[in-house]
């Protein structure tokens, strides 16, 4: 009787075949004893192949040549290290070459260069990186993405830093909490991404994304007063400033986000998309974290400079 198993797919246990002509009588023991003794190794060579079946580790990304979790996973550490390098660089380059902020007398010696030349590269390789994947990963596109963005960070991180101390390490945990929570939720099945909220998502991303256009050039026009360190986000309603309130909601819309990114990478591990595709997943999830890093270190600024 054949098993519905796919582990019983051994020959060892298909030997009963119907339709065979049973042997002579006056044979009969001697091919017992000679199918016994076959039984008998084969059952053997069965057991010694299972044996190592079950021995040998799990076949991984690199055997598969497909994507695994476990392995985007490793691929976004790998760049969120280089980001990490690269951010030290532009923290200090950003305060004249002093790694502490007690070190330099005034923000008249601070340099905005690797905040800008960050913003710039960074933004230059995500449109190259998400225009050209559909026909190639190049890797190295993604390590430069990341390098750059730790320019950025770094630079933007010291900045604030120095005019509100402490700031960074306050974004950085309140951005390894809302990550944290998000993940747990995601892994735990509580939250998932829908056709409806998706659709709600890309409305509020767009306009959040005309809104800060818009607010950039008037803060460039001078039509907003330069007491206005943040533009409308520093104007208040009700003594509560726009931008903590914007800000909130665009949290909101960045661990939705992350969650649109891991929904993603699963769905590229379920089609058994091949595995250099790791790199967009992690490639997608920088993408998402630092703009919410970037968005919670302004609402707290915000916040800070209004008390």
């Amino acid at each position: 009787m054949a098993s519905g198993n796919f582990a019983f797919n051994n020959p060892a246990f298909q030997e009963q075949r119907p339709g065979l002509t049973p042997p002579p009588a006056q044979q009969a023991g001697t091919q017992t004893q000679y199918a016994s003794a076959a039984h008998a190794g084969m059952n053997a060579a069965a057991d010694a192949q299972l044996e190592g079946m079950f021995a040998a580790p799990p076949a991984g990304a690199i055997q598969t040549g497909r994507m695994t979790v476990e392995d985007t996973v490793l691929k976004t550490l790998s760049l969120f290290a280089i980001l990490l390098v690269t951010a030290v660089v532009g923290w200090v380059w950003t305060l004249g070459g002093a790694f502490s902020r007690g070190q330099v007398a005034s923000v008249d010696q601070i340099t905005i260069v690797p905040w800008i030349v960050g913003a710039l590269g960074g933004f230059v390789l995500a449109m190259i990186v998400a225009f050209t994947s559909r026909k190639k990963v190049r890797p190295a596109l993604i390590f430069g993405y990341a390098a750059f963005e730790g320019l950025f960070v770094g630079g933007i991180s010291a900045y604030f830093d120095f005019i509100w101390p402490g700031i960074v390490m306050q974004a950085t945990l309140a951005t390894l909490a809302v990550v944290g929570v998000t993940l747990a939720l995601f892994a735990s099945g509580k939250i998932r991404a829908s056709a409806r909220a998706t659709k709600v998502f890309m409305i509020a991303l767009v306009g959040y994304l005309v809104f800060s256009l818009l607010n950039l050039v008037l803060m460039w026009t001078n039509v907003i007063p330069q007491e206005l360190a943040f533009g409308i986000r520093s104007a208040t309603i009700a003594g509560i400033p726009i931008g903590l309130i914007l800000g909130v909601l665009v949290v909101i819309m960045a661990a939705y986000s992350l969650v649109l990114d891991f929904d993603q990478i699963q769905q590229g591990v379920r089609n058994g998309a091949p595995r250099e595709l790791g790199w967009l997943g992690g490639f997608g999830i920088m993408v998402t974290v630092v703009w919410l890093y970037v968005e919670i270190l302004r609402m707290i600024a915000i916040l800070r400079g209004n008390d």
